[in-house]
């Protein structure tokens, strides 16, 4: 093929693909990429506002079936329209599942009467939500968000911590940076390496670098930490008693990744662990009711995404999405 005629093939399939779009969504596409900071070449943007079109219309559906009471949640169309699930997948969640972690604790109720509504964002155990972008860290972020929630309740300081620490440090204990990676490994790297960082003195980059941990700088450490049961039920008292929870879940990155409000519930989940967040607290919508139950989760994609970062997933609906499979929290 001479690259005149494969020249005149792409512009054949550029202007194919402009055919099909959409032109009522001019306005909304244009005031979207103005918001999201958007610039493409004039052949990504055909291929991205298809993609795009694809998850307005997706969303859009979502919402009006919502307004029927067809569902619990609302969707929109936020910083991840222009990608497909696969790309999604690639670049934002990257969690596998620890081999060690099968030995858990035994756990014994803390208290007979738990409270029936948790937020530690109330009592300054919680650091502002932060953004991983293109880098699948997400395993990282609850590990640093339970260390500081706990060095909190013993020092009444609330330090950020730094994530990329765990990102460039934590290889040696089976992490592998902005590719993948695991929460007992990095809560692993934090107890053998006798300390972490803040992200004052080592900010996050949002790509892999050199280790450059100094021990001089330590903000935090930890003197050992707990893998729960797999039961809701326990990480209800651990949310109640402890403090902020590190833990997993089973994104289905057609529907979370657009979350905008209200109790997340998807049919489509599995109990195969994908993504990590910090569990917060824990409270009831309307009347106290065994659907209106939710988990509040900080998330890891900044504070445009769902609830300013947060999100109110399913709570007591027989795990859902995997809540309660990887639950750990550090002692220090």
């Amino acid at each position: 093929m001479t690259p005149a005629f494969f020249l005149v093939i792409l512009c054949l399939g550029v202007v194919s693909s402009a055919s099909a779009i959409d032109l009522s969504l001019d306005f909304e596409w244009k005031e979207w990429m103005k918001k999201y900071e958007k610039s493409y070449s004039l052949e990504e943007e055909v291929l991205k506002r298809a993609v795009w079109e694809e998850n307005v219309k997706r969303i859009k559906l979502h919402n009006r079936e919502n307004a029927l009471g067809k569902n619990s949640y609302t969707m929109e169309i936020n910083d991840f329209a222009d990608m497909t699930d696969e790309e999604f997948k690639e670049v934002v969640m990257g969690v596998t599942l620890p081999v060690d972690n099968t030995r858990k604790s035994l756990w014994k109720r803390a208290l007979d009467a738990l409270p029936k509504f948790v937020d530690w964002r109330n009592e300054g155990y919680v650091t502002r939500v932060r953004n991983q972008r293109k880098c699948n860290s997400c395993w990282a972020f609850p590990v640093t968000g339970a260390i500081e929630g706990q060095m909190f309740k013993k020092t009444g300081k609330l330090i950020p911590l730094s994530v990329q620490n765990l990102v460039d440090c934590s290889k040696p204990q089976g992490n592998r940076g902005c590719r993948w990676g695991n929460t007992y490994n990095a809560f692993q790297y934090v107890l053998h390496n006798g300390g972490l960082e803040a992200q004052a003195t080592y900010p996050y980059e949002g790509k892999e670098g050199p280790c450059r941990y100094n021990p001089k700088n330590s903000a935090a450490n930890i003197t050992g930490f707990v893998a729960l049961p797999e039961s809701e039920d326990v990480l209800m008292d651990a949310v109640a008693t402890k403090g902020p929870i590190a833990a997993g879940l089973h994104v289905v990155s057609s529907s979370f990744r657009f979350y905008q409000g209200g109790i997340y519930h998807e049919p489509n989940c599995t109990s195969s662990v994908n993504h990590a967040v910090l569990v917060i607290g824990y409270g009831s919508e309307g009347n106290e009711t065994y659907s209106n139950n939710y988990w509040l989760i900080k998330n890891s994609w900044g504070r445009k995404w769902g609830l300013g970062g947060y999100m109110k997933i399913a709570k007591d609906r027989n795990n859902h999405c995997a809540i309660a499979s990887l639950a750990q929290y550090p002692t220090v």
